[in-house]
């Protein structure tokens, strides 16, 4: 993990390393998991599941993505 590395929803570097590429923001309570250059955002369910959070924070870099793709 990068020592500069913030959260992407609260801005916060209290950031805990969970597993081999997951991550976990003390700030806002939110799991992140980093394989290679691509984030993935999610929420942990009161269950202990996980919710996809990608489609709120990445949706901008996807349509410039698709724009530059036409």
């Amino acid at each position: 993990m990068d020592l500069s590395m913030r959260c992407p929803n609260c801005n916060s570097r209290d950031i805990g390393k969970i597993g081999s590429h997951q991550y976990y923001c003390w700030g806002c309570f939110i799991e992140l998991t980093i394989n290679g250059d691509k984030m993935s955002v999610y929420q942990v369910e009161e269950d202990g599941t996980l919710s996809s959070l990608d489609d709120l924070f990445f949706e901008e870099e996807i349509v410039q993505q698709q724009v530059h793709a036409n």
